[in-house]
């Protein structure tokens, strides 16, 4: 059905007005609703589905990637029945986007949390009161309050959506203990349907999802968790800053996310960055609220910007334009990470995410997780998980389907698009090179770090094998014929394969005995990949910039492009919004391929709802209009 067709069935309905009034496309089809309000020609993925289900009445648990569409799945649904829809979700960030967003496109939606202003607030309130609110947004907190909860259940409520659903697991990634209270809800809202979502979800955080929110019935949507436009890539650190910097350099004026284990780690990094040049802030739960928010002002401002953060910064960033995550910290599971490099590329364009790794990292957060006081039952769990991430790093095979694969999904064929894939891994019998290695870290008393070890297997006489005499052990030089490098990569990976462990406060290397023994005494070959340093930094660049993905524009489209652009950056600013909620690149794109000179043209492009026509119409047709004749 055209753009104008579907005007004549549906109520109009200004952003932000209090016209139209709720419940008025509860005789609309949701298809219709997809098209008209959200300019979709159709539902995408498992959407239909999921659509479907909760329009019946029932409940889901829908897992999809990051930007794979999930709010369309309770969003639409809300609209085509009868109430309000009501959106629980953990960060006032990813609120105040939902909001702006629907907004755009006509839908009188709000958000309940404790940065509002009392006046703000106190006109939320009253429109709920008078039934002039379609979607409300609130955290756990808030709403589970005596006095949000009773002003609710006075509402007649169409569906109630919990987002970002892995907090509520235990075994999730990011566990909040404030959304076990959800199990809550139906009591409170008898019969309405119930829709979980989140990004990433193995096998044991959905059933617990499921448990937690007492939802035995729901239908399991899984959509795969493939993003085809994401370059995967995982090095070895060698000068952590040089290689930051120059992944870094291939994005001087795109938004980037840079992710540290530590927040004091956060303000070295970022404080080194700004030293350099780049426009960089931390972030991290240490900040103060208006700190925080600063910082997030400026992120969502659409200006090119590289955020250093903690975990802390993650759920809730709708910023479709991020162009790379790079982690300088070892992730504690496949789950963590691929939530966190989710955030690049969230618009379809070409993006990369980089790991940077070392054997000092494995060590580490083996032996904290050893350290550990959790029951040894959770413990178990937490080293299996650790352990999956550990061997994604040193995977010789595709890195996304080694990915893919901590999540139930198999790949057929290789991806095409990962490091490994676009430089195939050389491998070599590193069997002598292991024992060498094992052999120094027993003959040097299994206390001490790698950096000794491989001084001693050098015959490097550094003050500390001078004070401990290792220059006189039967091992001293028998590995000088390498480079330093090649014994950082043999000792990181023994690290990765167990063989070696952490110990100590000094973090000293030791045999771990049942892996070890069978390599020393020569029972067991040992094949090492070579850290071809160069060929995978070329492995983690690729044309991954939004210019370049532009490139195959013609040059007068490539100007229209820039001109939208330019345009949306100055609307976003008067409005005081973030640019991407006005449109994403890939819609910009689109109008710049189509070139549409009408409105119904225009109307017809992805992306281009009824309310954006009525907004923003005549003013994208004069942009184009002025700058094919310029």
């Amino acid at each position: 059905m055209s753009e104008a067709q579907s005007d004549t069935r549906l109520p109009a309905c200004a952003p932000g007005s209090e016209t139209g009034g709720r419940d008025r496309f509860v005789n609309t089809s949701p298809k219709d609703v997809l098209h008209a309000v959200f300019g979709f020609p159709d539902f995408r993925s498992l959407q239909g589905q999921a659509v479907e289900c909760v329009m019946q009445g029932r409940d889901a648990l829908v897992l999809m990637p990051t930007g794979g569409g999930k709010s369309i799945c309770y969003q639409v649904p809300a609209l085509c029945r009868p109430g309000m829809g009501l959106v629980i979700s953990p960060l006032i960030a990813l609120m105040d986007d939902q909001v702006a967003g629907l907004r755009q496109v006509g839908i009188n939606a709000a958000a309940l949390h404790s940065e509002l202003e009392g006046d703000e607030a106190a006109k939320i309130r009253a429109d709920l009161a008078a039934g002039r609110v379609d979607l409300l947004y609130v955290s756990p907190e808030r709403l589970l309050s005596p006095g949000t909860l009773e002003q609710l259940k006075r509402q007649p409520i169409s569906v109630i959506a919990i987002d970002e659903a892995h907090c509520i697991s235990a075994w999730g990634h990011e566990f909040r203990p404030e959304y076990r209270a959800l199990a809550s809800l139906p009591k409170h809202f008898p019969q309405v349907p119930r829709v979980a979502l989140t990004a990433t979800a193995d096998e044991r955080t959905r059933e617990d999802i499921l448990a937690a929110l007492d939802m035995p019935d729901a239908e399991v949507l899984v959509s795969s968790f493939h993003r085809s436009n994401l370059n995967i890539a995982a090095l070895p650190k060698a000068s952590e800053m040089g290689q930051l910097t120059s992944i870094l350099e291939r994005h001087r004026d795109e938004a980037c996310i840079v992710y540290c284990g530590s927040r004091a780690r956060t303000e070295r990094i970022a404080t080194a960055l700004r030293d350099k040049g780049w426009t960089a802030l931390a972030f991290h739960a240490g900040l103060s609220p208006i700190e925080k928010r600063a910082a997030l002002m400026r992120f969502r401002s659409g200006e090119p910007i590289v955020i250093v953060a903690t975990v802390a910064f993650g759920m809730g960033i709708d910023r479709p334009d991020v162009r790379a995550v790079v982690h300088l910290d070892m992730p504690g599971s496949p789950e963590a990470y691929y939530q966190q490099i989710g955030r690049a590329g969230r618009d379809g364009l070409p993006s990369e995410t980089v790991l940077l790794y070392g054997g000092e990292d494995m060590a580490r957060a083996r032996y904290w997780l050893d350290q550990s006081s959790a029951p040894d039952s959770e413990k178990r769990i937490m080293r299996s998980r650790l352990e999956a991430m550990i061997a994604l790093t040193e995977t010789t095979g595709c890195r996304t389907r080694a990915l893919l694969h901590c999540f139930g999904e198999t790949l057929d064929g290789a991806c095409g698009h990962c490091d490994n894939c676009r430089y195939p891994v050389v491998t070599f019998d590193g069997t002598d090179a292991a024992r060498k290695f094992l052999s120094t870290v027993y003959r040097t008393g299994q206390r001490f770090g790698a950096l000794h070890i491989i001084a001693v297997l050098r015959g490097k006489l550094t003050d500390a094998v001078e004070r401990n005499h290792h220059d006189t052990l039967s091992v001293w030089g028998i590995g000088k014929d390498k480079s330093e490098p090649f014994w950082r990569g043999v000792g990181r990976q023994l690290i990765a394969r167990g063989a070696l462990r952490s110990e100590g406060q000094y973090s000293g290397l030791a045999l771990n005995q049942d892996v070890a023994r069978p390599i020393l005494r020569g029972e067991e070959a040992v094949s090492l990949r070579a850290d071809a340093t160069q060929e995978l930094e070329k492995a983690a660049t690729g044309r991954t910039r939004s210019s370049e993905a532009l490139a195959d524009l013609p040059e007068e489209k490539q100007a229209l492009f820039a001109a939208l652009r330019s345009w949306r950056l100055e609307e976003a600013r008067e409005q005081e919004i973030p640019p991407y909620v006005i449109f994403h690149d890939s819609a910009l794109r689109d109008i710049a391929m189509e070139m549409p000179t009408t409105l119904a043209e225009l109307g017809e492009v992805k992306g281009v709802g009824r309310s954006k026509l009525e907004r923003y119409g005549e003013a994208v047709l004069a942009v184009l209009s002025a700058t094919q004749k310029g």
